[in-house]
């Protein structure tokens, strides 16, 4: 059973990271309770900020001790709630934000050693400093930081090429629930010696132990980024497309985004600087880099046009309007918010499966609130869609949230019915705990919590967070 910290405890943990830990303003720990969409706002006793992993060690120590709960934060960005302290709970809120140096780069390894509290953009700049590319990338990166995304597996992008954020790393150095530092900072390709550790705590939420440190892979960097937007007619030519680029350019493809002509739209519409593209409308719109020479790009647009696959499309002339396209494609959950309240799903299915998942779920969406807005867009390149819904036109904001879990109801089952998942990349965190149950064998929910059992069996480490 878990418990709040006394006074002498709080002590204790204050004495143990010094003045440059603490944030005793309460205005200023205010922040770090509030999740960015505020969909859930957190309390905790204490907001504790270790300079070291030994200090990291030292706090989760005492709280094995005394049975506290510890919720580890990186830069905040989370979607689903996994690094806000639950209200009541008296659990302490770990920040690594300072734990923020790059300990090594080694170009000829093709590894960069960074700390947990490094952001992502930090690391892509160290990585670029030697001419070699990090290429995790997210709309948060500037803020978001890589212990949080190694802890919930983050993808973004170019999850198509280089994979998700467990796919890029080598080795970590962790807390464990007992205050234990493994150090498994190895930067081994090969590491055949009994069960891969690292694999436990990426995508874990903070449930299994602190990540406080990392091995990274670097790749060279691209020498030609070419950018494409084209309208295709539907969405089984976009996944036809996707085929087709990447063995019209030897699999050069990048990135391949999928946006809904609903999105494009309420960008144009709302965003300053951003206009369509193309001279006509489309259902449906592909973003695509290629790490090709212009050429190729060229013969590519060319060829899907004749195989009827695009309908129209525009070759970026360069880095400043490849930017413009790009911000077509993240400024879509901005956008949505002057047009009302949004129900967000991050989900995945087998790539050739989007064109059923999607004209399933916008034929059953209507159904549970008539009106409704669908907001389709995302990763089409890895199977990940951001299937966004707005309030219908004149609909009260709260009325359409209560029926959120009707509508999630739908999708997931949908979602589930082709093969797919009910969280691609935000994790499980506070939003999904419950409902992943439904989706889960209980064979796999057994397995989860058996080992979470087993590495931390007193449970102190971010609690009521993920699958068990």
């Amino acid at each position: 059973m878990l418990r709040a910290p006394d006074p002498a405890t709080l002590q204790r943990l204050k004495a143990i990271v010094g003045p440059a830990g603490l944030v005793p303003d309460p205005a200023e720990v205010e922040p770090y309770l509030h999740e960015w969409r505020n969909r859930w706002v957190g309390e905790t006793p204490l907001l504790l900020c270790p300079g070291t992993p030994a200090e990291v060690g030292a706090i989760v120590r005492v709280c094995h001790d005394q049975h506290i709960g510890l919720v580890p934060q990186g830069g905040n960005t989370g979607l689903v709630g996994g690094q806000i302290p639950r209200p009541g709970h008296g659990e302490i809120l770990v920040s690594l934000r300072r734990l923020n140096r790059i300990r090594n780069v080694d170009a000829v390894d093709g590894s960069i050693t960074a700390e947990a509290g490094c952001t992502l953009a930090a690391v892509q700049a160290a990585a670029s400093e030697v001419d070699r590319l990090f290429p995790l990338s997210l709309a948060a990166e500037g803020t978001c930081q890589i212990g949080g995304n190694l802890s919930t597996n983050a993808g973004g992008v170019h999850v198509l090429r280089y994979g998700n954020a467990r796919d890029l790393v080598l080795g970590l150095e962790v807390v464990t629930p007992d205050g234990n530092l493994w150090n498994g900072l190895r930067a081994l390709r090969k590491d055949n010696t009994g069960y891969d550790l690292k694999h436990l705590f990426l995508g874990a939420e903070g449930t299994l132990g602190i990540i406080t440190a990392a091995v990274l892979k670097l790749y060279p960097r691209h020498r030609h980024v070419e950018t494409i937007f084209a309208s295709v007619p539907t969405l089984e030519a976009a996944v036809q497309l996707l085929a087709y680029a990447r063995d019209a350019t030897a699999d050069a493809v990048l990135a391949f985004e999928l946006i809904g002509r609903t999105a494009l739209e309420f960008v144009t519409r709302h965003m300053p600087g951003c206009t369509d593209p193309l001279p006509r409308p489309s259902p449906w719109y592909i973003l695509c880099d290629l790490s090709a020479g212009r050429g190729l790009a060229e013969e590519a647009i060319a060829g899907a046009i004749n195989a009827g696959l695009i309908s129209d499309a525009v070759l970026a002339s360069g880095a400043a309007q490849s930017a413009s396209l790009w911000r077509l494609r993240e400024s879509i959950s901005e956008a949505q918010k002057p047009e009302g309240t949004s129900i967000k799903h991050d989900i995945s299915v087998p790539v050739s499966r989007i064109p059923a998942l999607v004209e399933r779920v916008l034929a059953a969406a209507p159904q549970v609130i008539p009106g409704i807005r669908p907001v389709p867009f995302g990763h089409v390149g890895d199977g990940n869609l951001h299937f966004n819904f707005t309030q219908p036109v004149g609909m009260d904001g709260k009325a359409f949230l209560a029926r959120g879990e009707d509508l999630h109801l739908v999708v997931h089952d949908l979602t589930c019915a082709e093969g797919g998942s009910i969280s691609a990349e935000h994790g499980i965190g506070l939003a999904k705990r419950e409902e992943v149950q439904r989706y889960k064998s209980t064979v796999e929910i057994g397995l989860m919590r058996a080992i979470k059992h087993a590495i931390d069996p007193v449970g102190i480490m971010n609690p009521g967070k993920g699958v068990v």
